[in-house]
Formats: C-alpha cells, sequence, structure tokens
C-alpha cells in the first residue's frame, strides 16, 4: 500500500511517464494488474495511445479504466446491481410526478412543477447530493440542527429537498438503481473484490475529484501495492496551506484531500516524481508556446522580444468573418504545412452561438469537422409529434399546436396540402371544437370583412379538397384522444400511444429518412436518427416502471414526458477519423493536437462569466458547508478555477495557437478583447496580430478550398465592373477552374449573370390587354399606387397577387367600419331632423354605439366578437368615433356650409357616372371612386362645394405629392363633382375647398389643469380640416364664423383685415382651375404609361420615406441599390408656391 504523486506543469510528459511506468512493469513480467484510470472522455485516447507506445502486450497486461468502467469490472465481480438502472430521463419524469403528489406540502417550490427547467434544476441538486454523498437523513439532522436559526429561505427550500428527495430514494427503492449511486456502491463493493488486490494503478488526467471518487481512491489505495496519481502544478503543497491565488490551486487542493487519506490510513507516502523540466515535452518545437505556458500567468512575467510565428491574434469585423478567415487558415495548414485535420481542434467559450456559424462555413471550404457535444432530442420530428400530438388534445386545437404536430413530416399530410388547410384555417379563424365539428367547414374564405371574389364552384372545389385534408388530419387523433380520455395508469396510456405511432407508421417513415440521410451523407442525422425511437420507446418503459399503478390524465402525461426528453441527450459517435474537433473549452481534453483555434475570445466568453446557478445560492453554499454539509463548489470559488481550466486550455496544442475575437456581434454591438488578448500582448511585444478590419490580404490567402475560392472569384470579377484587371494569382485560380469541368461549367452559367440588371422588361401592349382587361376601369387609388412603384402595381392589380389571408382586423377594414358608421350617423340626423348644432357629447356615443354594435351583429364570423383584444378594439373604436362625430358637427356648425351628400359614388351604378378620361388613342378610361361628404354653399352668385375625405390614419395634406401624382384622389374627385353640376344644374360652381379629416380620440398633453371647453378646443384643434382651401375672405369665414388668428376648424390663419396669411394653405380660383387641368393631363400620362406596359422598378423615395418599407412585394421584385437599374425615383418635397409655378410652367409647354 503506497502513494506515489507525479506532477509537473502542462505539457511536462505526466502522461507519457506513466506510459513508461508501465512498459517497465510489463517488462518485468509478473502477474500484478497494471490499471491506467482516466476520465470517462478520455479513455478511448489513452488505450490508443498505450498500444501505440507499448505495442501488443499492453493489450493483454495493462487495462484502460474509467471510474464508470470500474464500477461494471467490480459489479460483475462481486454483484451490486440487482434492479435495473434509472436513467435522466427517469429521474425527471419521477420527479415531475413527485412535486405534483407534494403539491400542499411544500413550502417553497410547491407551484414550480410546470415551470419549464425546474425539474431538470432539481434533477441536478439530487444529483450533486449524490456525488457529494449527502442523503437525505443528513439533511434531517442539519435541519433539527438549525430549528432556531434565522435562514428561513435556506431551511424551507432544505425541507422541500428533504420531502422530495426521500421520496424520491423510497420511490426507487427495490426497483431502480440511480446511476449517480454507481460509485457511492462501488467504494463498498471494493471491500470485497479481489481484482485490485496487489495491483499497480495509474490516475491520470484528473485535477480534482468528487467526495464518491475520494471513496473509491481511498479504497483502490488501501487494496493494491502502488497507486501513481499525476498532478498538473509546478510544485506539491505538502500539506500547507493553499494560497488562493495560486495557478495551481484546484489540484494543490486535491493534493491535499489525498494526503488526508493516506495519513488517516497509515498508507506509505514514496517520493513524489518531479517533471519539470525546460522546455517541457510537449513544446520541445515551438519556444514561443513554451514560452507562453510558463510566463502567461506568472508574475512578474517575462517578455518574448522575437516575432511569434506559432501564436497568432486575429482581429475579426464580426462572428461570420472570424470563422471564414479560420476557415482560410485551416486551409492553409493543412495545404502548406502537411497537418492533418484530425490534428487541429476549434474552440470556443460558446459553442451555442458559434455552432451554427461553423456548420455553414466548414462546409462550405469543405472542411470535415466533428462538433463534440450531446445532442439534445426535444427537437428532434419524432419528439414534437409525440408532444404536439397530446398538446393538441390539452390545448383544445389550437393552431400552434395543430400545425406543430403536421409540420413534423410525420403526420402523413404532404406539404402541399398543410399550406392549403393552414391558409384557409388563418383566414377564417378556426381553432377549437371547430376542427373536429362533424359537418363539413362550409366558412367562405374571408379577407378582412369582404367575401372573397372567388367563383361559388371554384369555392366548392376548394372546400372539398380542404375538407379531405382535414379528415386526413383528425380521424387518427381524434381516436387517440378518445383511447386516452380521463384517467388511466401509464400503461394503458403508453400503450394506446404506441398504438398510435404504428397506426401512423412512424418507425417506417423514420428509417426512410435514415436512408434519405445516407443517401446525402449526413452522418450525424443517422447517428440521431438512429437512436430515436429506442428513445422514445425508453421513455414510455421508464414511465411504466416509474409510476406503475398511479392515474394520469392526458396533460400530466405531456407535462412528464416534456420532463423526460428535455433530459435526454444523444452522444454522437465522431463519423470519421480525420476530421476537426469543434469543441467547448469546458469540453476540450485531449493532448492530440498541434494547433488550435480558440474563437470568440471576447469579454466574458473566455474566460466565462459564473453566476450563481441552480437551488442553492452561493451564500446558502458556504452555510452549509460551515455546518459541515459538503456540496459543490460556489461561484466564487470556480471562478478561481476557471483560472487553471484557462491554462489547461491555452496549453494544449503543441505547435500552433491562433486565438481570434469579433470587435462586433450580428446586431452591430461593440464586443470588448478578453484579457487573454492584453496579456499575450504584453509578453509577446511582436506578437503576430493580423485583421480583416481593413481588408490589406495578399490574394494568395484568399485562395482556399475550390467552393470559397470560387465565390471570392466571382467578386474580383465583379469589382472591376466594366474594366476586369486580374493578379497573376487569379489568373492562375481562373485556369484551374477553366481546367475542371464542373467548375467550367458552373462560372459559365453565374458569368451569364454578370451583366444582370433587376430591370422589369416593358410588357407589350397585347399582354397588357389582358392582364388589365379590355375595359380599362380602375379607381384614382390604383393610379395612385402606379405612382408610387408601377411594379407593384403590376404584381397587385395585373397579376393579382395578394398576401395570405389571415383572420383579422385589418387598418383598411377599420377604415370601412368607420366610413360605414359615419354614413349612417349623418343620414339618421338628416331623416331625424335633428341639426349639428343639437348634437352633444351623449347622443354621439349612444348612436355610434348602437350602430357598431348592430354592425358587428350583421358582419359574417363576427370577428369583433372573437376576442377580448377584438372586443377592447371595438371599444376603442366606439371612442375615436363618437369624439369625431362630436368635432364634425362643431365643424359644420360653425359655418355656413351644409352636409348636402353622404358617401357620394361615381361608377357604373353610382350617383353619377364614372369619371371618364380620353387618352391620345381615343381610348377612355373610366374612374370609379366614392367622396365620403360633399358641403355646399349657395349666394346669389354662384354654388361654393367643398369635400371632405374621412381618415382612419393620419393623413396631412401636400401640394408637392398632387405634383407627383402620389396624392391625387381629392382633386379628382372635386374636379369630377364640378364638372357634373355644372352640367346638371346649368349654374356657375366654385370649388371652396378639398380637405381631409383624421378620425381620432386625441390624448391632450399638458403642464396645467385645463376645463372641459379649454379641452374641446384643444381636441377641435388638433382634428382640424386639413386640405386647400379657396383664397376668398368671404369663403373662409362662411368654413369658421368664430375665425380670428389661426382657426380651429380649418387650415387657415388670418390676418386682422380678414385676409389669409401667407402660410395658409390656400389657393385662388385660377390655381384650382390649374391644378384640376394639371390632375387630368397627369391621369391621362399615368394611364398611357400603364397601357404601354410600364412595370419599372422605380419606388419613389422622398426624404428617407419610401413605400417599399410597406410593400408587400418586396420578396418579388428584390430592389437592391446595389444592382444595376436599381435606383429610387427620388422626387423633393417642394414648397405650394414652387408647385404652381412648375405646373404653369409644364401646362404652358403642354
Amino acid at each position: 500500500m503506497s502513494l506515489r504523486f507525479i506532477y509537473g506543469r502542462a505539457g511536462s510528459g505526466k502522461s507519457y511517464y506513466c506510459f513508461q511506468d508501465i512498459k517497465r512493469k510489463i517488462e518485468e513480467d509478473n502477474d500484478k494488474k497494471l490499471i491506467l484510470l482516466v476520465p470517462e472522455q478520455f479513455s478511448f485516447q489513452s488505450e490508443k495511445n498505450l498500444i501505440n507506445y507499448i505495442g501488443e502486450k499492453a493489450v493483454s497486461r495493462a487495462e484502460v479504466l474509467s471510474f464508470k468502467r470500474m464500477a461494471y469490472r467490480v459489479f460483475n465481480e462481486v454483484g451490486g446491481i440487482t434492479h435495473r438502472y434509472m436513467n435522466e430521463a427517469g429521474k425527471n419524469m419521477l420527479l415531475y410526478g413527485i412535486l405534483n403528489e407534494l403539491k400542499g406540502e411544500l413550502k417553497i417550490f410547491n407551484n414550480a412543477a410546470d415551470k419549464n427547467g425546474f425539474v431538470s434544476t432539481l434533477s441536478d441538486i439530487i444529483t450533486e447530493f449524490k456525488r457529494y454523498n449527502l442523503h437525505p437523513e443528513m439533511i434531517k439532522e442539519y435541519l433539527e440542527a438549525a430549528e432556531n436559526r434565522e435562514d428561513n429561505i435556506l431551511k424551507g427550500k432544505l425541507q422541500d429537498i428533504y420531502l422530495i428527495y426521500s421520496k424520491f430514494q423510497d420511490s426507487i427503492k427495490e426497483k431502480f438503481i440511480d446511476e449517480e449511486e454507481d460509485l457511492t456502491i462501488l467504494a463498498d463493493k471494493l471491500k470485497e473484490s479481489k481484482y485490485f488486490d496487489g495491483s499497480y494503478i495509474w490516475v491520470d488526467e484528473f485535477f480534482d475529484f468528487t467526495p464518491q471518487e475520494y471513496l473509491v481512491l481511498e479504497q483502490l489505495l488501501l487494496k493494491s501495492e502502488k497507486v501513481n496519481i499525476t498532478l498538473c502544478t509546478e510544485g506539491l503543497n505538502g500539506g500547507e496551506d493553499v494560497d488562493n491565488l495560486d495557478l495551481f490551486l484546484p489540484v494543490k487542493t486535491t493534493e491535499e484531500k489525498i494526503l488526508e487519506i493516506v495519513e488517516r490510513n497509515n498508507i506509505k507516502y514514496e517520493k513524489p516524481v518531479k517533471l519539470n523540466c525546460s522546455p517541457c515535452y510537449r513544446f520541445k518545437n515551438s519556444k514561443e508556446l513554451s514560452h507562453m505556458e510558463k510566463n502567461l500567468f506568472s508574475f512578474p512575467y517575462e517578455v518574448y522580444e522575437k516575432y511569434t510565428e506559432d501564436i497568432c491574434v486575429f482581429q475579426a469585423l464580426n462572428e461570420y468573418s472570424e470563422i471564414e478567415y479560420t476557415a482560410r487558415d485551416i486551409i492553409k495548414l493543412v495545404r502548406d504545412k502537411n497537418f492533418r485535420y484530425k490534428d487541429i481542434a476549434v474552440i470556443t467559450g460558446d459553442l451555442e452561438g458559434y455552432e451554427s456559424l461553423i456548420q455553414a462555413v466548414f462546409t462550405e471550404y469543405g472542411i470535415p469537422y466533428f462538433i463534440d457535444k450531446k445532442v439534445q432530442v426535444d427537437d428532434n420530428p419524432l419528439v414534437i409529434f409525440i408532444l404536439s400530438s397530446l398538446e393538441i388534445l390539452n390545448k383544445n386545437w389550437n393552431y400552434e399546436s395543430v400545425f406543430r404536430y403536421l409540420k413534423t413530416g410525420l403526420a402523413g399530410v404532404e406539404r402541399d396540402e398543410i399550406d392549403i388547410i393552414e391558409n384557409y384555417v388563418l383566414a377564417n379563424g378556426i381553432r377549437g371544437k371547430r376542427w373536429i365539428e362533424e359537418k363539413d367547414w362550409d366558412y367562405k374564405i374571408l379577407y378582412g370583412f369582404d367575401l372573397s371574389e372567388e367563383k361559388e364552384a371554384e369555392q366548392e372545389e376548394k372546400l372539398n379538397k380542404i375538407n379531405e385534408i382535414r379528415r386526413k388530419i383528425t380521424e387518427p387523433l381524434i381516436e387517440f384522444h378518445k383511447n386516452i380520455k380521463g384517467e388511466l395508469t401509464p400503461k394503458n396510456l403508453c400503450l394506446e400511444l404506441y398504438n398510435f405511432l404504428e397506426k401512423m407508421n412512424i418507425a417506417s417513415k423514420i428509417e426512410n429518412w435514415i436512408k434519405y440521410f445516407n443517401k446525402v451523407n449526413r452522418l450525424d442525422k443517422i447517428n440521431e436518427y438512429k437512436q430515436i425511437w429506442d428513445v422514445a420507446i425508453g421513455l414510455m418503459e421508464q414511465l411504466v416502471e416509474v409510476m406503475e399503478d398511479e392515474k394520469l390524465n392526458s396533460k400530466t402525461l405531456e407535462n412528464i414526458f416534456k420532463s423526460g426528453f428535455e433530459q435526454y441527450e444523444l452522444g454522437i459517435i465522431p463519423p470519421s477519423l480525420d476530421q476537426v474537433l469543434v469543441s467547448s473549452t469546458t469540453r476540450l481534453r485531449s493532448h492530440e493536437i498541434k494547433a488550435l483555434y480558440i474563437v470568440g475570445t471576447n469579454d466574458g466568453i473566455f474566460p466565462s462569466v459564473l453566476d450563481e446557478d441552480g437551488i442553492l445560492s452561493d451564500l446558502e453554499r458556504e452555510s452549509l458547508r460551515e455546518n459541515g454539509l459538503e456540496v459543490a463548489k460556489d461561484s466564487k470559488s470556480r471562478a478561481f478555477e476557471e483560472q487553471f481550466l484557462m491554462y489547461v486550455t491555452l496549453t494544449t496544442m503543441s505547435e500552433y495557437l491562433r486565438i481570434s475575437y469579433p470587435i462586433s456581434n450580428e446586431e452591430g454591438k461593440t464586443l470588448r478583447p478578453s484579457i487573454v488578448i492584453s496579456r499575450l500582448r504584453k509578453i509577446f511585444p511582436n506578437l503576430c496580430e493580423k485583421s480583416n478590419i481593413i481588408k490589406e490580404e495578399e490574394d494568395i490567402e484568399k485562395v482556399s478550398s475550390p467552393k470559397p475560392t470560387f465565390n471570392e472569384f466571382i467578386t474580383q470579377l465583379q469589382v472591376g465592373e466594366d474594366e476586369i484587371d486580374l493578379s497573376d494569382i487569379w489568373l492562375s485560380v481562373y485556369n484551374w477552374f477553366m481546367n475542371n469541368k464542373e467548375w467550367k461549367e458552373k462560372f459559365i452559367n453565374i458569368s451569364q449573370g454578370f451583366n444582370h440588371t433587376n430591370y422589369a422588361e416593358i410588357v407589350d401592349t397585347r399582354r397588357v390587354r389582358k392582364l388589365y382587361g379590355s375595359k380599362l376601369n380602375m379607381s384614382v387609388s390604383r393610379l395612385e399606387k402606379f405612382s408610387q412603384c408601377p411594379f407593384a402595381y403590376f404584381i397587385r392589380y395585373g397579376i393579382n397577387a395578394k398576401e395570405r389571408k389571415i383572420y383579422k382586423v385589418s387598418t383598411p377594414d377599420i377604415g370601412t367600419l368607420m366610413h360605414d358608421v359615419i354614413e349612417n350617423f349623418s343620414r339618421y340626423i338628416e331623416g331625424e331632423n335633428i341639426s349639428w348644432e343639437q348634437i352633444d357629447e351623449n347622443l354621439c356615443q349612444s348612436l355610434v354605439s348602437a350602430m357598431i354594435d348592430e354592425k358587428i351583429k350583421d358582419m359574417k364570423g363576427s370577428i369583433l366578437n372573437s376576442s377580448p383584444r377584438y372586443k377592447y378594439m371595438t371599444n376603442r373604436i366606439k371612442d375615436i368615433l363618437s369624439k369625431s362625430m362630436e368635432v364634425i358637427s362643431k365643424q359644420i356648425s360653425r359655418g355656413d356650409f351644409e352636409p348636402s351628400a353622404y358617401e357620394l359614388a361615381f361608377g357604373f351604378n353610382g350617383d353619377f357616372p364614372p369619371i371618364s378620361i380620353e387618352l391620345s388613342s381615343g381610348e377612355k378610361v373610366n374612374l370609379i371612386g366614392r367622396i365620403d361628404r360633399v358641403d355646399k354653399l349657395e349666394n346669389e352668385d354662384a354654388t361654393f362645394v367643398r369635400i371632405i375625405d374621412y381618415k382612419s390614419g393620419k393623413q396631412d395634406f401636400s401640394l408637392s405629392d398632387i405634383y407627383y401624382g402620389l396624392q391625387i384622389q381629392l382633386l379628382v374627385y372635386l374636379d369630377a363633382l364640378l364638372q357634373e353640376i355644372e352640367n346638371t344644374m346649368k349654374k356657375q360652381v366654385n370649388p371652396a375647398a378639398m380637405l381631409y379629416f383624421n378620425m381620432d380620440d386625441p390624448l391632450i398633453s399638458t403642464k396645467k389643469e385645463m376645463t372641459k371647453e379649454e379641452a374641446e378646443k384643444e381636441v377641435l384643434k388638433k382634428l382640424k380640416l386639413k386640405g386647400l382651401v379657396l383664397k376668398d375672405a368671404d369663403i373662409i369665414k362662411a368654413m369658421d364664423n368664430l375665425i380670428s388668428g389661426y382657426s380651429d376648424i380649418i387650415s387657415v390663419r388670418v390676418n386682422k383685415d380678414g385676409s389669409p396669411s401667407k402660410n395658409s394653405s390656400v389657393a385662388d380660383l385660377e390655381d384650382f382651375q390649374l391644378l384640376r387641368k394639371y390632375v387630368r393631363k397627369l391621369i391621362v400620362e399615368l394611364c398611357e404609361e400603364m397601357l404601354e406596359g410600364n412595370i419599372s422598378i422605380k419606388p419613389y423615395k422622398k426624404s428617407n420615406y419610401t413605400p417599399c418599407g410597406f410593400c408587400d412585394y418586396s420578396p418579388i421584385c428584390q430592389f437592391d441599390t446595389s444592382i444595376k437599374g436599381n435606383q429610387y425615383r427620388f422626387i423633393n418635397d417642394k414648397k405650394d408656391d414652387e408647385v404652381l409655378q412648375c405646373i404653369r410652367e409644364e401646362m404652358k409647354e403642354n
């Protein structure tokens, strides 16, 4: 019985010394067992290294064990495993059941069972307690001793944990063995075992042990001839106090605990073997890496003056370019320096953030890689299928559950069928029991409040198809849900679920996927999908055994399965031997690495920021330790460990280290480099540093594997635009591609697009007629749309492309509703002979409320009554319309103009015929539309009319927009109305105004208290009519009898003599006439452009505004100013007098 330490700094040859020692013992040719004990993740590599170093004799004489393998070996010899193992998923399911069972008894965790991740967190604390040999009885003793302590939160937590932990142990007793108890049982069974008697043991690659492992080590020390333990440290402490700032603190703490075991058991302590040589064995070929190992964490440090080649720091613009340049550097190592991919590792402190980038970039560069991590199963299609099939029942067929189920690809419904029924469901707001009602669906496809324009026969054909798809979805689910209704035993529930999976042919579908993955060489997916069916079946088996005859309902079953699947992780076998290892800084434990790339070396990532996590806080852990209960380290202790782990990581490679960091993330947020970077710069003043922020790299640096090099080559060709001047390197690259058949074809295909311009060609007139129809009937708003962007108009009205219909109230729907209510309100006032002066707040509220309620009642689907959100929206609409009608009544009452028409329609069945426009070809275009309100003022000389357009959103009047054709609706209607009245009345009719009224219930902000009258005046100002008013003092006065200075009714300010001020929005009769003539000319031009086939992608841009931001067709047009031919049509916002001057000049030329 003896102990010997073998110690030295990283790379000093400790593992190599163990192999030499084992070899010497084999050559002595005695029968003593030779055991190499290593961590589980090192076992395969250590076996390989042992055989490589010693040869075939190592197979028969020496054995590599991990603690887990050792337990298996001993249990086979003397027994110990009498029950089935419970895995982590089974543990989670059992804990979920226990939490529900103990509801009402728990103090802190009473309502925590259904919180995401809590069951896993609880499982972690029980696992920790078992590893630290902390049993329920010990917690109970602590609680009894702590009865008078004030820490009620800690006591409450421990009381809950004691109840749960005790219940958990009672539940598995006589049925299962928790995997976490293996080492405790092993320590006990080693006393009976003869296997290690007189053996020689080497313990390598550990820097600390759990209390369970210390118990095992103690037994091994008692039974073996000699135990050799390697320690990564510069020197041993020999039982002295350990400095908290010592780099090797974790290792020296381990040394201290092992020496306590030795002393307690009177075990012989042999002279340690010191291996601190210079340079260290691992870094014999690199002075730079050797210098870094000695000085990076030393104080004071020694400076290395030479320029570095083996250590490089790379500063990247962002994470993507960081990984791209990492890939290029790897290609260079393999191509130019004879490295193998297996010699290279890429690690990061943020594997989750970098994983997808590494996958995308390394695949493009043709770099074989293996990501060393466990694969979570909760996003596997089979898991989603099982959980969503239960969720559909438990959440009453809500949209998310149903389509999560369908989109797994396992539901037996084709992708196009899913799209068809999803569109229909969204358009009609179908959810809940409507999925499983017996009668066929016959809802018409709605868009807002309007029925679609499809013909009856087409609708019926589509409905038949939709109902056929619906039955395909619902029939198997209805049967499954019927079979699991109520409370059943886990056995019966799992049997029904298994039958459902069988009926849906899930196993064969997974087999087909595996065949597909095999075909496309996705070895990682093959590995995952080969395991997933067994995972699901195993989970059901564990549930049946764990919960036996308890009664569960479907909701509990769903939650238990969620807890189980949440804990499942699949180990993925590396699909190839020669591949780059991608790992996290915490998992990398290999010494076979020649080149190491550390990416994401930013502050808070490497080293990582350690937060308090789990159920127990740092203070609570400290309190437990002070009272004799050993638990896992707190975040402060782990922070000291982090420095040692950084040291281990940075000394893993033997020849080359490249550390990189991005200066910003994908959101543009600035990132700071890690302290490691600044430390390296101090030790290596001539450190090799590169960056892609200012791209000055040589052309040869851009040449790597074919695909990215090809992409870079194409970029080089595009940079020169019309003149291409290639360097010798790129000419060589060009020749290489031209001599390769596959790449030559790709180049020829792509080169045809070098002169690509995203230009929509003019459509010939014959096709235009087919698209827009032989009879040209359109609304004025459609002309405005054409002015905004001809291509958007073409897609919407030519091709008739529409967005997916969704069951919702959109802004246009609200506008339609508001217009209807205002019209009905106005007609009611007129019909009841109520004057506008008589209208007050109460009348507005009662009438508007009644009219909206009646409107909703008549609406198909009653969408505004379908949810609390829509009911709130309805009340808000009532408030807006009540306030709007109150303001409208005051605007009318304050003037002499009287409403003469509401919703005056121009059209074939309207109040007036369509607005007919003759084109230069002699063809006629019919414009249709509706004026919300027409007000009239008659005097002896003439009739004056003003038109008002109600807007549910904010709308300002702009003469500049009229000039550019963006806001012509009011002017077109005014012109048409004046012409019709003149033709029918044979009387002089003059324009008085064209105005917008913005419907709203505005909030008034004020610094002082206001009276009701003052508040009403402010509201009146906020909702004043905006537009163009006739420059006539009498007419202005007729619109606001009380005008003095600024008007509360119209956008006009008058001088003391009653004339309008310079900044008022006014125009005289001559200017109105000019505008009328101009808009007729503009309509002709727009219509002729349209009929000539102009579908150019030419959206306008005014200041910072462009309609592209609100356009539904951006994915179709792919407008991009970086592409030739894609430019905005810039327009300047002109002042009113500038607009009128421009129009005069144009009309003069005309």
